[in-house]
């Protein structure tokens, strides 16, 4: 089998490519701009990059035929505030992956939605609830949700799947900067022996899933036929004082939290993901608790710095 993935030196494009040369022995195509992705993401990488901008339609003869579309490729920092460049990098990059599907014949495209279009809204958080975004990046995930369903309707020989990811966090996100997830900027801070920072007083709820329970969402959608929408989460929220004693215990510290005032006039007080549809369209069953995925993330960041 051949796969193409989109944004596959960023975080979950990249663990998506290196899962699937190693566990599915496929052919894999990265598409990248490396505008935020890195090539120390891909280590051991059998396969070819395509380095293209997702919005130049000159990658398409480049990648040719594929059996499926991972499309990982988008601008995931929620705190970029410029309306047209999210807008265009992901709806519009979303719009010309579709096109290559319909045009190279691509069987299956499964692609990055995300918990961002719930906002504040209701939890648990379900499918079919109106989306209410909070920002531009939800706002641009929420839409591509509806090109997503436009599209499948005219071409119901495509199977497409949309994953709206809740808190990822894993190996590989490293080069996402500021815009990687709390687990890792508390880690980097005890690792420097700081006390970890977080606001007042930790109760905030979110519903965070490892990275390796996210490839095997994806790997699943494989086998899903028409089109859905589904959550990708662990379906059990924790707040982020449980982040900081599951930390603690896999790094064998004991540095009690700093309380800091949050200054984002919008924040998510609590994400939690309903399951059903996932389990039901995908057979999704998250794997990984927090303290299991915490330990194990912790294990990989510690080999990696030797």
């Amino acid at each position: 089998m051949k796969y193409l993935v989109t944004g596959g030196a960023g975080f979950v494009g990249s663990n998506i490519a290196l899962a699937l040369e190693r566990e599915r022995k496929a052919e894999v195509t990265v598409l990248d701009d490396f505008s935020s992705g890195h090539f120390r993401n891909l280590p051991g990488f059998q396969g070819d990059v395509i380095c293209e901008d997702i919005l130049n339609p000159g990658w398409f003869a480049k990648a040719g035929k594929v059996e499926a579309v991972f499309h990982e490729a988008a601008i995931t920092d929620t705190t970029v505030t410029d309306q047209k460049k999210m807008m265009q990098v992901n709806v519009e990059g979303f719009k010309a992956v579709l096109a290559f599907a319909a045009q190279y014949g691509v069987k299956t495209v499964v692609y990055a939605s995300s918990a961002g279009v719930y906002g504040n809204g209701k939890c648990p958080m379900q499918e079919d609830q109106t989306p209410e975004p909070e920002n531009i990046y939800g706002f641009s995930k929420a839409v591509m949700d509806n090109v997503a369903r436009d599209f499948s309707a005219a071409h119901k020989d495509i199977a497409l799947t949309g994953l709206r990811y809740f808190n990822v966090y894993g190996p590989g996100e490293a080069y996402k900067g500021k815009a990687a997830s709390m687990t890792r900027q508390l880690y980097l801070q005890m690792k420097a022996g700081r006390r970890p920072r977080i606001f007042k007083f930790g109760e905030q709820v979110r519903d965070f899933v490892y990275i390796k329970d996210v490839v095997r969402a994806n790997f699943n959608a494989l086998d899903a036929t028409g089109f859905g929408v589904c959550n990708v989460a662990l379906g059990h929220p924790e707040n982020f004082n449980k982040v900081v004693d599951c930390l603690s215990k896999a790094m064998s510290l004991d540095l009690a939290p700093e309380y800091i005032e949050n200054p984002y006039a919008f924040y998510q007080n609590k994400t939690h993901a309903d399951l059903r549809r996932a389990k039901a369209r995908l057979n999704y069953r998250p794997q990984w608790t927090l303290e299991d995925g915490i330990a194990d993330y912790v294990k990989e960041l510690e080999k990696r710095r030797k």
